[in-house]
């Protein structure tokens, strides 16, 4: 549940910057939603956005995927697999969001 209210927060924010490309939960492909899954294994555990971005890269890269200045599914590039450093700052925006969605759903079970 919580990977998937970070996607769709997801969703949201990159459709609020011009970014149209993202669909829902339901009708995302399955690496889609495993890196999401993976993300909120990191962030449970305490990582930072840039933890967290440094990890979706890895887990990228070891699916395959390589830096390319569009996202392409089928060619598995991505504009964003660069150092936290080099990001935009409407790009490290989707880490924080992440996390403090999960932080947030982490202390709800807590109390």
């Amino acid at each position: 549940m919580i990977a998937k209210v970070c996607h769709e927060v997801n969703r949201v924010y990159c459709s609020s910057v011009g970014d149209n490309s993202q669909v829902t939960w339901d009708q995302a492909p399955e690496w889609q939603k495993e890196s999401a899954r993976a993300g909120v294994q990191f962030a449970l555990n305490g990582s930072t956005p840039e933890g967290l971005h440094k990890a979706w890269c890895e887990f990228k890269q070891n699916d395959g995927w390589v830096f390319g200045p569009v996202k392409d599914p089928e060619k598995k590039t991505h504009p964003c697999l660069v150092d936290y450093a080099d990001l935009p700052p409407e790009q490290k925006v989707k880490d924080y969001l992440f996390q403090a969605i999960v932080e947030s759903f982490k202390q709800e079970v807590n109390e």
